[in-house]
């Protein structure tokens, strides 16, 4: 039954409305159905992409709390680099190893290494702020396209409707009837203009909510990192 109202949608007149469209409506259509296919191949690849990049944080979180020292978990860290976490962790880690302070801990008990400042921590803060900065521009990129379609294709598709109607009055005025057979043609342009630009759109403004609120997540939890990361180096070299 499903695929018999799905023959019934697709086949016959939605076929003589595309056409039987002008060649300005068959451009907005085209750029319409671009940006809508642009739009999921962004929504699934950042689907992909945000669940790894969980995946791998929650899994380094884990390393992180359970290891004895901060140095000790350099080559670990390379497996997830996926998750903002790992590759802040290996910027202040980083920052450690040129102050001569990544193997602290270990050499902390013979008196041999020197205690933080704070200007050295704050050299290793800022470090790791600038770390999550590029790490988020990352998860960011090409989720504004999906912001630019949530604002320009209802735009579009206005435009494809105006269209439509004019061609409507023009047929009216060229003919001298406003028989439902010169008006139809038009008006179904016109309509179907609107529901291909709003077919794009609202797929694109629920995704552009969604990837903001993963991103400012991410972030969020990114920053807490950072002040765990912070806290511990004090406990044990500060």
């Amino acid at each position: 039954m499903h695929n018999l109202l799905l023959l019934g949608l697709f086949s016959g007149s939605i076929w003589q409305i595309i056409g039987d469209t002008s060649t300005f409506g068959a451009i907005i259509l085209i750029l319409l159905l671009f940006m809508s296919l642009v739009s999921w191949t962004i929504i699934f690849q950042k689907w992909r992409q945000f669940k790894a990049v969980e995946h791998d944080g929650e899994q380094f979180a884990k390393l992180f709390r359970r290891s004895s020292h901060l140095g000790e978990l350099g080559d670990q860290a390379r497996a997830f680099r996926r998750s903002p976490l790992a590759a802040i962790y290996m910027a202040g880690a980083g920052e450690l190893e040129v102050m001569g302070h990544l193997n602290a801990h270990t050499a902390s008990s013979s008196g041999s290494s020197q205690a933080l400042s704070d200007n050295h921590f704050d050299v290793i803060e800022m470090t790791m702020e600038k770390t999550l900065t590029e790490e988020m521009g990352k998860l960011e990129k090409q989720v504004v396209f999906l912001a630019t379609s949530a604002s320009a294709a209802p735009f579009m598709g206005l435009l494809g409707t105006v269209v439509g109607i004019m061609d409507s009055f023009w047929s009216i005025g060229a003919r001298g009837s406003a028989s439902l057979a010169i008006v139809a043609p038009g008006i179904a342009e016109a309509l179907l203009a609107t529901i291909v630009g709003l077919g794009t759109a609202i797929p694109a403004v629920v995704a552009f909510n969604w990837a903001n609120n993963k991103t400012k997540y991410i972030n969020d939890r990114s920053t807490g990192f950072i002040l765990e990361f912070l806290v511990r180096a004090r406990k044990e070299l500060g």
